[in-house]
C-alpha cells in the first residue's frame, strides 16, 4: 500500500524542510488516520506537483508536522482521455466520477443531453457540480493520484460538438456503432474524447451533430451498461489499449 495522500495549496516549508499540514487535511491525518512519527505521507496540489514526506510529529488534533525535502512534478500522461458524461439521476453522477477518477480519466465533462431527466439549473446546478468536483478530489486522494481529473462546467450539446471537433480521436458509445471500441485505431498522443449518453440514449439529432464534428459511434460490448458505469468501463479499455496501464 502506498502512502496516504493529502491535498495542499502550497509547498512552502520552513527551515530544514519542516512543513505543517493543518486545517481539514491536518485534522484528517491526525484525528482520523492517526498518523505517527516515522510514517510516510504524500502531499500534492492535485495538479501534478507532489512531495514524498515523513511524519515528524503531531500537535493537537489537526496539525501534522512532516519533513519535506523536495517537490516532484508528474508530467501529464498521453494520450489525454476526456469523458463527456450525460447527467444521471440521483447520486449516480458521483458514482461515475468516483470510478472514472479511480481508473485514471484525465477530465470529465458534464453534459446536459436532451434525454437527461436531471437538469442542472441555477443554485441546484452549482451544488451538483460542486459535488462532482469534491468527489473527484476525494477519489483522487483515495486512489493515490497526484494529478486529479478536471471536472468542467456543464456543457450543452453544441459545446460538446465543438470539443469533439478538436479531439484527435472522438467516439460516442452507441448501439448503432458498426465497430467495437476495442478495435478502434487510437492515437499515441493528443486527446481522446469519449461521449457517454443518458439512460434514455443519445438522440438521433445529437448523434448526427457529433458525427458531423468527427465522432464515430462505437459499441462497447454485448451487454448494456448503465450510464454511470459505461464511462468507467470504456475508459479502462482505452487506458489499457493505449499503454497507460502498462
Amino acid at each position: 500500500m502506498t502512502a496516504p495522500v493529502f491535498v495542499v495549496e502550497h509547498f512552502d516549508a520552513g527551515g530544514g524542510g519542516r512543513y505543517v499540514l493543518d486545517g481539514p487535511e491536518g485534522r484528517h491525518a491526525v484525528s482520523v488516520k492517526r498518523l505517527r512519527p516515522g510514517e510516510d505521507v504524500i502531499l500534492t496540489d492535485g495538479a501534478g506537483r507532489w512531495a514524498d514526506c515523513v511524519v515528524l510529529d503531531t500537535e493537537g488534533k489537526d496539525r501534522l508536522i512532516v519533513q519535506l525535502d523536495g517537490v516532484t512534478e508528474e508530467p501529464a500522461r498521453e494520450p489525454r482521455i476526456t469523458v463527456v458524461q450525460a447527467l444521471p439521476k440521483g447520486d449516480r453522477g458521483e458514482v461515475a466520477v468516483e470510478t472514472m477518477t479511480e481508473v485514471g480519466v484525465d477530465a470529465i465533462v458534464p453534459w446536459a443531453a436532451s434525454r437527461c431527466i436531471t437538469q442542472w439549473k441555477g443554485e441546484r446546478g452549482l451544488k451538483a457540480l460542486g459535488k462532482w468536483r469534491a468527489t473527484a478530489r476525494e477519489a483522487g486522494k483515495q486512489s493515490r493520484r497526484v494529478r486529479f481529473p478536471e471536472v468542467a462546467d456543464a456543457r450543452s450539446t453544441k459545446q460538446v460538438g465543438a470539443l469533439l471537433a478538436g479531439a484527435d480521436f472522438a467516439a460516442v458509445l452507441h448501439e448503432s456503432g458498426d465497430a467495437p471500441l476495442a478495435a478502434a485505431e487510437l492515437p499515441a498522443e493528443g486527446e481522446i474524447v469519449l461521449v457517454v449518453g443518458p439512460e434514455g440514449g443519445v438522440s438521433p439529432e445529437e448523434l448526427a451533430l457529433f458525427e458531423e464534428a468527427g465522432a464515430r459511434p462505437y459499441r462497447l460490448g454485448p451487454s448494456v451498461l448503465r450510464t454511470s458505469t459505461a464511462g468507467t468501463a470504456a475508459a479502462a479499455l482505452l487506458l489499457g489499449r493505449t499503454g497507460r496501464w502498462s
